[in-house]
């Protein structure tokens, strides 16, 4: 049990990253990017290319997934950003199963469905509970440094003007920001960091496939961010807990329903998330850490 709830909390910890990732782009900036799936595959099989294929180190190979991130976020986000909101999620959705599907075909450069198995971690693999152990600490690292760039970014001149650009790109643009250059930058360092967390995903679980990477992995996220609260890199972080925790309990609780096969448990798990999804919208719009104005500087 121990090395279970090891392991959740490691996979919560990627999902907090995420989750933290959508902050910017979203609650920041106002980009609603529904592609987040796709820059997390091109994170992990980046990574797991360079240390597989290339023979790597793990950091390297997770540095790679990095810049590997920023540049498809910010390719994504020159051809997009003049779109309105409704087109730009509908691009962005469009791009993750792009990449899917090249995963899933490339055979000669990612395997194809066979996936990548064998990759490298940063620890030793037995005893299993001190391997989880060890991740969980890196992870953890991560998330907290990555919650701590985000609040200096926010409270920073550069975070103000992209809470003015969400608000009203026009206004924002006749004070003098430069609203298409800010939108792509923040694109690219929210992609960069769902690049990190799918390098680290795939490191962890030394396997990487094209049906990890699904739609479905968005819309998780999303209902963390909106659960948590989608203006701040706290609510997207205790988000990110709370929905792995309940995913976890739906579980168990739709396997303990005396004669529902296996298709109905998992079918219930999703009509959970949904009417957890509502209840949150209808009693919480705006999360459980709702943004807060800040002070004009002096």
């Amino acid at each position: 049990m121990e090395n279970y709830l090891v392991a959740i909390g490691v996979t919560a910890g990627l999902y907090a990253l995420l989750a933290q990732s959508v902050t910017l782009a979203w609650g920041m900036t106002g980009l609603v990017n529904l592609g987040l799936a796709g820059f997390w595959a091109i994170g992990a099989y980046a990574s797991a290319m360079a240390t597989v294929q290339g023979g790597a180190p793990v950091p390297a190979g997770a540095l790679l997934a990095v810049v590997a991130g920023a540049a498809a976020g910010l390719v994504v986000s020159v051809s997009t950003l003049r779109l309105r909101d409704d087109y730009l999620a509908i691009v962005t959705l469009g791009f993750a199963e792009v990449v899917r599907l090249v995963a899933s075909n490339e055979i000669w450069l990612t395997n194809g469905t066979d996936g990548i198995s064998r990759i490298p971690g940063l620890f030793a693999r037995t005893p299993p509970l001190s391997f989880n152990l060890s991740w969980l600490a890196v992870v953890t690292a991560l998330v907290v440094a990555v919650w701590w760039a985000l609040r200096r970014l926010s409270a920073s001149p550069w975070g103000r003007a992209l809470r003015a650009i969400r608000e009203d790109p026009v206004v924002a643009a006749v004070a003098g920001k430069p609203v298409v250059r800010m939108k792509a930058e923040a694109f690219a360092i929210s992609a960069a960091i769902a690049a990190l967390s799918g390098a680290l995903y795939g490191h962890f679980n030394a396997f990487v496939a094209p049906d990890l990477f699904l739609p479905l992995v968005t819309i998780y996220v999303f209902l963390a961010v909106t659960a948590g609260g989608n203006g701040r890199a706290s609510g997207a972080v205790a988000g990110a807990y709370l929905l792995v925790a309940f995913l976890e309990a739906t579980r168990f609780a739709a396997h303990a329903l005396p004669g529902a096969t296996p298709l109905q448990a998992a079918a219930l798990r999703e009509i959970a998330v949904g009417v957890a999804l509502i209840v949150v919208l209808r009693f919480r719009p705006q999360g459980l850490f709702p943004e807060r104005n800040q002070k004009a500087p002096a």
